[in-house]
């Protein structure tokens, strides 16, 4: 959701004519665009603005804005530790942005907007062309979060759940695929929360299929909780919904989801992903994982390993426990650190085994690409198939959004290789 974020905020930026540098000495404007999920996130922020210092230590300083959801939980922090800040701007304040870095060309003032709703937001941005022109696009269609996930900064960071006017999105989706875009991700903190005037994220899928030209949808992030029969329904009739959903779990200890307040069993989950493979027998599945939260036991924790197996996630996201200040977890005592590595270290083997073993069954396999750019390399091209896999191929042709049948000849941890067949009649994917 940042890279939607940052995106909008340059659309918005562009009113005053201001444009992006990867140049920093040349910045008249730093906006730093931020993530509260983790601890590091914020440790990064002060990371940066030393990065900023440094480069600006003998000449007139640029503005300094903080954006997002650190903005929002610490702002008043952030002001009074770090002086180099200009301004705070929280994620349903950001469409303020230019009369923010006017007010702050004219006078030598601080500022800390953190007081908006995301319908304010939206009411503003829906003026203004979204000018990203990506093969892959994000798209943001609901925000915030009412689950109140007890190690969650979401709720406090972005508010309640918020979704956006059918038109407004279906409008600015056109608008990307006129752009070039050929893949639209769709986004929100709880994405399948989306209910506007009784219309779900299902009839969003079936209504955006319908767009000339869009080739592919995806969305993130999911909450089992919300996970209705017409969206299970739709990954078995939307030819355009690919294959792969982002479905976090937490952990395979449905104890411990209680104790995270998750509001879903590792039963009912695993009920989800049948019916899901019921409904659509090529969809494959990633997730979200917290390692030693609060309370895990060595017993909580191999039912975690055992669910891991038993779903067999081709992409598993592993961390430990980081304590977030001002969620009811914040204060839990937490499991010895030396006993939470060696727990995150078991995981991700597991996890990458698992992984690896799904990757080489994909050689001499064919696989369907849409390509996105033309890599540094001459004749190289980087895409990403059904399952979100990265692909390079060597082509002549430009392959800048098309999509091809790639026949797969290696892979490593991170990559699938390949080369553009012509047969579309080869079987897809290995089973």
């Amino acid at each position: 959701m940042n890279e939607y974020d940052s995106n909008r905020i340059l659309d918005l930026t562009k009113k005053i004519n201001y444009s992006s540098t990867n140049n920093i000495k040349e910045a008249d404007c730093y906006v730093l665009n931020t993530c509260h999920i983790r601890e590091k996130a914020t440790d990064k922020v002060y990371h940066d603005i030393g990065r900023v210092k440094k480069e600006f230590r003998n000449k007139k300083k640029p503005i300094v804005l903080i954006t997002g959801c650190v903005a929002q939980a610490e702002g008043d922090i952030l002001l009074e530790r770090e002086k180099y800040i200009d301004a705070i701007v929280g994620p349903q304040s950001y469409h303020e942005i230019n009369k923010i870095i006017l007010s702050i060309k004219d006078k030598d003032k601080k500022i800390n907007l953190t007081e908006f709703e995301a319908i304010e937001k939206f009411d503003e941005l829906k003026l203004i062309k979204n000018s990203n022109s990506k093969i892959s696009s994000f798209l943001t269609i609901q925000e915030g979060c009412d689950k109140f996930c007890k190690f969650c900064v979401v709720p406090y960071t972005r508010g309640p759940e918020y979704s956006r006017p059918i038109s407004e999105i279906i409008s600015e989706a056109k608008q990307l695929v006129y752009n070039g875009s050929r893949e639209i991700i769709l986004l929100g903190q709880n994405v399948n929360a989306y209910n506007f005037k009784n219309k779900r994220l299902s009839d969003l899928l079936y209504l955006l299929s319908e767009i000339k030209n869009l080739q592919r949808i995806r969305y993130t992030t999911s909450h089992p909780k919300d996970f209705t029969l017409d969206l299970i329904e739709a990954h078995g009739k939307c030819a355009k919904l690919m294959p792969l959903l982002h479905l976090p779990v937490q952990s395979g200890s449905t104890k411990i989801l209680k104790n995270m307040n998750r509001n879903h069993s590792i039963k009912q989950y695993l009920e989800i992903i049948n019916r899901l493979k019921e409904k659509n027998s090529s969809i494959k599945f990633s997730s979200d994982f917290i390692i030693a939260y609060p309370g895990e036991t060595k017993d909580d924790f191999e039912k975690t390993i055992s669910l891991v197996k038993e779903v067999g996630f081709i992409n598993s996201y592993s961390f430990i426990f980081s304590p977030r200040p001002g969620t009811p977890a914040g204060n839990l005592q937490e499991v010895d650190t030396k006993i939470a590595k060696e727990r995150l270290f078991i995981f991700q083997h597991i996890a990458d085994e698992i992984k690896k073993n799904y990757r080489k069954k994909l050689i001499n396999s064919n696989a369907k690409v849409l390509f996105e750019n033309k890599m540094k390399n001459e004749n190289k091209f980087f895409g990403r198939d059904e399952y979100f896999n990265s692909v390079i191929v060597n082509s002549r042709e430009d392959l800048t959004g098309k999509i091809r049948n790639v026949k797969i000849n290696q892979c490593n941890q991170n990559t699938l290789f390949g080369e553009v067949i012509t047969d579309i009649q080869h079987k897809e994917h290995a089973a």
